[in-house]
């Protein structure tokens, strides 16, 4: 199998794109980042996948219509059946190409079987720094994600 662990979308945000301010809608960049995280995450298992959370979602400078929006999803952490991908997102003007990051986040994913369950993934092992801390950052925030669902459940029968 051809695994990918890296892949990037380039495209322009559109009109349609935009909320009531004239921004793009920060819905529209999530969607962009789940179509992007699945993406690399069914490239990486080779299975259908399924979102399970996104977390630390950081939205540093808004879209506009007609820039160049730049959406970048590498796997950071793999579990057993489990994908942390870590996504980033860059806008800027296209005449001059020079984008600023927009936001970033992790974002997980199960493979899954024909039938809905689990199924294993290729392990990644981060080689160059970048990775190693990109995968130190992606466990946390998986920890931080379980420990805030356990919270909920917790607070919820209470």
């Amino acid at each position: 199998m051809n695994q990918q662990s890296e892949l990037v979308f380039r495209f322009l945000a559109e009109p349609t794109d935009v909320n009531f301010g004239g921004k793009v809608h920060g819905g529209i960049v999530m969607k962009w980042i789940d179509q992007a995280g699945y993406a690399c995450a069914a490239g990486w298992s080779g299975s259908y996948c399924v979102t399970v959370s996104v977390a630390g979602v950081r939205f540093k400078r808004p879209i506009l219509v007609g820039q160049v929006v730049e959406v970048t999803a590498q796997i950071a952490h793999t579990g057993k059946t489990s994908m942390q991908i870590f996504i980033r997102v860059k806008c800027g003007d296209p005449q001059n190409n020079i984008l600023s990051e927009s936001n970033h986040c992790i974002i997980s994913f199960i493979a899954m079987d024909k039938a809905g369950y689990p199924v294993p993934v290729p392990q990644f092992v981060a080689k160059t720094k970048e990775q190693k801390k990109l995968e130190q950052y992606a466990i946390k925030m998986k920890e931080i994600a379980i420990e805030t669902e356990s919270l909920l459940h917790r607070t919820v029968k209470e």
